[in-house]
């Protein structure tokens, strides 16, 4: 690695370890992200919010929030894509529907390692940060796993009208809807970029033999008590999951 690369490198962890300590601090967060993405006013709660869904970086909340949407019969305020605790802490507090989807945090770790090109110590420290945050507000939103995004959002949807007595109409979790939905994202992604990129906010194989390669940095003993902590939010947060 040259002086450059590491330079870069360094640079680039400060920035991700800076991100994920102010993004779980609504009074500093939420007044500067809504100056820096002023012109994406629908990524935050507000009064008349219907419904939150949020989760830590690659968890899934491309997919829910357009299954969610593609299934409703009228417009839905929605928000969602921060990444942010500190929406999740305001949306609790102002009592507005909220699903928060949980992946496991050595899923999440590797997801992050590989796209934002970081060691896996500042991305299982910002998973644990993240969602020790999330925790104190978990009787106030409903969390769920990525994998049940995943295979049934429909069920996830039922949950939500439950939990909050709302009336959102329940996604179809078929094989054509799915389809549909990976092809919505990579149209997305097509327009937001110019081109088929990498990072499309879907599984690909090209990023599932790279998560292979980098998995063993995660063997790390040093590492081991960073992972334990992990895995009791975790189980606090699905106590049902995790004892399953």
């Amino acid at each position: 690695m040259t002086t450059r690369d590491r330079i870069a490198a360094t640079i680039r962890e400060m920035q991700y370890r800076t991100r994920y300590v102010v993004n779980v601090h609504p009074r500093i967060y939420m007044p500067l992200a809504r100056h820096w993405h002023a012109d994406m006013e629908h990524r935050f709660v507000e009064p008349d919010t219907e419904l939150v869904v949020e989760g830590f970086g690659r968890s899934g909340s491309t997919f829910a929030i357009m299954a969610f949407e593609l299934a409703q019969q009228r417009p839905v305020k929605t928000a969602h894509h921060t990444h942010a605790a500190a929406q999740i802490v305001v949306a609790a507090r102002m009592g507005t529907p909220t699903l928060v989807i949980i992946r496991d945090p050595m899923d999440a770790t590797l997801a992050h390692m590989i796209r934002r090109k970081i060691p896996p110590k500042p991305a299982l420290q910002s998973w644990i940060r993240y969602h020790r945050h999330v925790l104190p507000y978990r009787d106030r939103v409903l969390a769920t796993p990525l994998a049940s995004v995943s295979s049934d959002f429909g069920a996830v949807v039922r949950a939500i009208n439950d939990r909050f007595g709302t009336a959102f109409k329940e996604f179809e979790h078929s094989k054509e809807n799915e389809a549909e939905i990976f092809r919505m994202i990579e149209a997305q992604n097509l327009q937001k970029y110019g081109k088929a990129t990498y990072w499309v906010a879907r599984p690909t194989a090209s990023r599932l033999e790279e998560k292979d390669a980098r998995r063993r940095e995660l063997e790390d003993p040093r590492l081991a008590r960073l992972k334990e902590q992990a895995s009791e939010i975790h189980r606090a947060l699905l106590p049902f999951e995790s004892s399953s």
